[in-house]
């Protein structure tokens, strides 16, 4: 299995779409930083009055909010008060899902990559246990899951430093902290996809679950529909839940309930995956 991760994380470093969908995370970092650095800073107001995105009458009646919510906070200025680079991390890439569904889109490519071209077949003729190919992608995608959560969250640093500190600084264990539980929870979310694409074998199944589900378009709606019932409990032990919902900081055991229902689903959609695999007719 170790030659195949190796093979897997080759491929993947010689990948575009890995490029392209973090270039598409940065960028949404970037534009979500300008947004609040003129709507929300003093700074950044003057210069919207100068380019004229934003004129007095705005500014003076407090209608100039930002798009993203932080903490509940509405109002610009507070908000940048009361946030700090996790809240924009968090904001900027995690909460909505994006995160999610890029490094889903990301797997499916690579996985749907190999029935399509036929290499799997060469990949099976030299490895008979085919548990081993579930396995390999899994830590793969583990890794990136890893690679793009530390790049990006220094990227959003790197922007809070350039846009003259913004926010305060988290500290170091809350940031460890949060980044841990967001792993345990993309994993689960790869895992996922593997899955879907090991049952189809299909690159537009595997971005739909990507989309419905790591970006928690399927959960909401079937929220909304259940909580008319007062049946929507059931939403705290998914995973989009528990990466939205997710604790900045480690206050108790029962912060890591989102790790531990992430290391779940990993061990139940990856079984699930080779058990299928096994039986398939590759």
């Amino acid at each position: 299995m170790i030659n195949l991760l190796r093979m897997d994380l080759y491929r993947l470093k010689r990948s575009k779409s890995v490029y392209i969908c973090l270039g598409i995370l940065m960028a949404a970092t970037v534009l979500a930083f300008s947004m609040i650095y003129l709507v929300a800073t003093p700074q950044g107001q003057n210069f919207a009055l100068k380019i004229g995105l934003l004129d007095n009458s705005e500014i003076e009646e407090g209608q100039a909010i930002v798009m993203l919510d932080v903490s509940g906070i509405e109002e610009g200025q507070a908000m940048v008060n009361g946030a700090d680079s996790l809240d924009m991390f968090r904001e900027t890439c995690m909460d909505g899902g994006m995160f999610g569904c890029v490094i889903g889109i990301i797997i499916t490519l690579f996985m749907c990559g190999d029935f399509q071209n036929g290499f799997i077949k060469n990949i099976m003729s030299l490895h008979r246990t085919r548990w081993k190919y579930i396995g390999s992608k899994l830590a793969a995608a583990g890794i990136l899951n890893f690679f793009f959560l530390i790049v990006c969250f220094l990227f959003n640093s790197l922007m809070n430093l350039l846009f003259h500190n913004m926010v305060s600084y988290a500290a170091l264990a809350d940031i460890l902290f949060y980044l841990a539980l967001a792993w345990f929870i993309n994993t689960a979310f790869s895992a996922l996809v593997i899955l879907a694409c090991i049952l189809t074998r299909s690159t537009a199944a595997g971005v739909m679950t990507s989309l419905l589900l790591c970006g928690g378009i399927i959960q909401s709606v079937l929220g909304q529909i259940t909580s008319l019932f007062h049946m929507d409990g059931w939403l705290k032990y998914t995973l989009y839940y528990n990466m939205s919902a997710a604790p900045s900081a480690y206050s108790g055991i029962g912060d890591l309930k989102g790790a531990v229902l992430g290391l779940a689903f990993i061990v139940i959609y990856s079984a699930a995956a080779a058990f299928f695999v096994t039986r398939q007719d590759i």
